[in-house]
C-alpha cells in the first residue's frame, strides 16, 4: 500500500501498467489523442486493462474537439477524465458523472495557476500540475504549493524524487503525487528506473 494517491500518467505498455496496478497506484492515464506520441489505440487498451485491476483508469486528452473526444469516450469508458483546456471542464461536467482531471502547466506565473484554479474548482476533482521544462522544486515552490493544497486537490507531476516524496507528503500535504509511464526495451521487458525508486519510497512501512 502506498503512503498517498499516485497516478501514472502516459501508460503505453504491460509492463507499467502490471506493475504500477501491483504496487497500489491509484490511476492508471492512457492517451487517447492519436496525434500524441503516447496515443495508446482502443485494442491495445482493451488489452492493457484486461490484465490489471483495483485501479481508476484515466483516459487523457490534449484536444478541444468536443464531438471527437465524446466519441473517444464512449469508446474507452474510462473511469475518469484528464483535459488540458479548462473551458471543456462545464461542458463535461454536464455530459458524465466521471470524475475531471485538470492539467495545469506549471511554467507560467502564480496567480495565473491560482486563478484557473479558483475558477474551475467546481468542475475538477483534481488539479495535475505538470512542467514541460521539469521545473526544480526550488525557491518558492514549496510555500506556493502549500498555500494552494490548502485550498484544492493537487496532484503534482513534476519534481518529485526519492529525496523530497515524504516532505512533500506532510510538510507540503498536497493531495497526490503524478509520475510518468515509459517505453519499454522490448515486449515485456524494460526497466522501471527513478519510477520503481519513488514507488517504493511511497510505501507504507
Amino acid at each position: 500500500m502506498l503512503k498517498t494517491i499516485v497516478k501514472i500518467s502516459n501508460v503505453t505498455n504491460l509492463s507499467d501498467a502490471r506493475y504500477c496496478a501491483g504496487m497500489g497506484v491509484e490511476m492508471l492515464g492512457f492517451s487517447i489523442d492519436e496525434t500524441s506520441d503516447t496515443y495508446v489505440d482502443l485494442k491495445r487498451f482493451q488489452d492493457i486493462r484486461s490484465w490489471v485491476s483495483g485501479v481508476q483508469i484515466v483516459a487523457e486528452t490534449d484536444s478541444l474537439e468536443a464531438e471527437t473526444l465524446l466519441e473517444r469516450l464512449i469508446q474507452y469508458q474510462p473511469d475518469a477524465i484528464q483535459v488540458s483546456h479548462a473551458e471543456l471542464l462545464p461542458w463535461l461536467k454536464s455530459e458524465t458523472s466521471k470524475p475531471l482531471i485538470l492539467r495545469i502547466e506549471a511554467d507560467q506565473d502564480a496567480d495565473t495557476i491560482e486563478e484557473i484554479m479558483t475558477n474551475h474548482t467546481a468542475y475538477a476533482t483534481y488539479f495535475l500540475l505538470e512542467s514541460s521544462s521539469d521545473t526544480a522544486l526550488d525557491g518558492d515552490w514549496p510555500s506556493f504549493l502549500n498555500t494552494l493544497a490548502a485550498r484544492f486537490s493537487i496532484l503534482l507531476g513534476f519534481g518529485v524524487t526519492v529525496d523530497n516524496a515524504d516532505f512533500l507528503l506532510d510538510d507540503v500535504n498536497i493531495a497526490g503525487i503524478a509520475l510518468r509511464g515509459s517505453d519499454e526495451i522490448r515486449p515485456g521487458y524494460k526497466e522501471f528506473g527513478e519510477l520503481m525508486d519513488v514507488l517504493e519510497a511511497l510505501e507504507e512501512e
